[in-house]
């Protein structure tokens, strides 16, 4: 109140013109004041615009290294678990003919008329020690592809040859020459297979290229 009473004092007492030359000293003040106010203002508004961009890059990356940590958790854990499914497949296949060899063995020692008792022996030990390799592979989650009469499946079967046989339907397995495995569903070893096809000149006979 003071000082606005010490100006109006100085407005009566001045000369007309030193009164406008006051007013004039008054608005500029004034003028100038708005000026840096809204300078600082804009000031303010460029830093705030550019802190909320600063964040946004940041929120960005983090959530970037989130997702990508993400992805690296579930790679291990698919790779942990193929691991623990698949890590004997190498085993499996070499073990295979081992296991091939036995049973021809047995195969072939079956059709041999022995009546002496060791070779009966001989065969039942054979036919024992198949049985174990068999139930421990079982065990590990190796399946054994044997279609005989089964319809003819590329995923699981490899044709060896075609035969006409006019007592199955075409495209059937006509005789197992090898048998197949999987391990835990997935294909270690295709079987062997002959496919059946319709007698020339029948419709629905079998493609030569299976």
């Amino acid at each position: 109140m003071a000082s606005s009473d010490h100006e109006n004092d100085l407005e009566k007492n001045a000369k007309p013109d030193e009164a406008e030359l006051f007013k004039a000293r008054v608005g500029d003040e004034n003028a100038e004041a708005e000026a840096e106010a809204a300078g600082a203002d804009t000031e303010m508004t460029s830093e705030l615009a550019a802190a909320l961009e600063e964040v946004a890059k940041y929120r960005d990356l983090a959530l970037r290294a989130e997702a990508e940590m993400e992805n690296v958790r579930r790679r291990a854990t698919r790779d942990v678990e193929h691991a623990h499914k698949y890590g004997l497949e190498k085993l499996i296949q070499n073990l295979l003919p081992v296991i091939d060899s036995l049973e021809k063995g047995v195969e072939s020692a079956r059709q041999v008329n022995a009546d002496d008792g060791a070779t009966k022996a001989i065969v039942e030990g054979m036919s024992l020690c198949l049985k174990m390799l068999g139930d421990v592979m079982a065990k590990e989650g190796l399946s054994i592809v044997d279609p005989s009469g089964e319809p003819f499946d590329p995923n699981l079967h490899q044709a060896m040859s075609i035969v006409e046989n006019p007592d199955m339907e075409p495209n059937s397995v006509v005789a197992v020459m090898q048998k197949g495995y999987t391990l835990n569903e997935r294909l270690v070893r295709p079987a062997m297979v002959m496919v059946s096809k319709a007698p020339a000149g029948e419709a629905g006979s079998v493609d030569e290229t299976v």
